[in-house]
């Protein structure tokens, strides 16, 4: 009679236990976005391989994990592909991690601006954490000066990443 009882508290427990698995599981994939910072989403996306090295060198990597909002107008691996020959080498140097901070930044807005917001920003010149502006156009979908967004709204927990096809540049 124990050994029944035994087996029947057992299974009772394995099948509680399992419910419970199934149910953290759902909820872990239902917020598993919302979790991740800016950094975090955009390296589990994998097409910011370089920006994400970009960061590092720059020493950017704690800034945009931290609990500000941001906006990151982010470029893509084939967007740093299209830089002349040898740019991306050249800024990836350490006497250079002032310049390449600086470009970085540029590509970064204080607060965090969704599609919905940007669409409002039409014509108007938006100014980055760097200091420089960007000039948004959304006549024919969105432009940030002439890159174009490719991805809207990737949420992280700290902003929102707007895909880019063209690494922004600033003049000053």
């Amino acid at each position: 009679m124990m050994k029944k009882y035994l087996k029947g508290f057992l299974a009772l427990f394995a099948f509680t236990f399992l419910l419970t698995a199934i149910s953290v599981s759902a909820q872990d994939k239902k917020y598993d976005k919302s979790k991740k910072d800016i950094v975090e989403t955009a390296v589990a996306a994998g097409q910011f391989t370089t920006l994400a090295k970009a960061l590092t060198a720059a020493g950017l990597i704690e800034t945009l994990k931290g609990s500000g909002k941001f906006t990151v107008f982010a470029p893509t691996d084939d967007a740093f592909a299209k830089l002349p020959a040898g740019t991306l080498e050249e800024l990836l140097k350490p006497e250079n991690k002032e310049k390449l901070k600086a470009i970085l930044l540029y590509h970064v807005v204080s607060g965090k601006v969704e599609a919905k917001d940007v669409v409002k920003l039409n014509g108007q010149d938006v100014t980055t954490v760097q200091g420089g502006t960007v000039k948004i156009d959304t006549t024919n979908g969105v432009k940030v000066n002439s890159s174009t967004v490719v991805k809207a709204d990737v949420k992280a927990s700290n902003g929102v990443i707007h895909v880019i096809d063209t690494v922004l540049i600033p003049s000053n």
